[in-house]
């Protein structure tokens, strides 16, 4: 599994960039609550990425060792998303709704780009 941790390595440091360029946004512009948004939703997103690549890890080393394989925590993921949705509907006007759900997939078209970017520079 050191590939998989690669992958989240890599995919979490570019996750931590587009944090901070929302920080920067949030900071230097009038569009406050639509960089909250995009803030929250996208720690949870990688908050969620971290507990899934963990819990690959733990389902792989059960499948090697023959054990019983529990669940991949899908309803853990749809708990911490529906927090940020409670969230941002609690406070309108602090958090924009649309911005937090586009933060919440953020991971996944991270994972896409990285995905494509790495398939495309290792196979020349």
């Amino acid at each position: 599994m050191p590939e998989l941790h690669q992958l989240f390595n890599r995919q979490r440091k570019y996750i931590l960039y587009l944090l901070s360029i929302y920080v920067l946004g949030w900071g230097f512009t009038s569009y406050k609550s639509v960089f909250l948004g995009l803030l929250l939703g996208t720690s949870l997103s990688l908050f969620m990425h971290w507990g899934m690549t963990k819990r690959i890890t733990k389902f792989g080393e059960a499948v090697v060792e023959g054990k019983k394989v529990r669940s991949l925590g899908t309803l853990s993921r749809m708990a911490t998303a529906a927090l940020g949705v409670i969230v941002a509907t609690r406070y309108p006007d602090t958090f924009h709704l649309l911005s937090l759900i586009i933060g919440l997939m953020t991971t996944y078209i991270v994972v896409m780009i990285d995905y494509f970017f790495h398939h495309f520079t290792t196979n020349k």
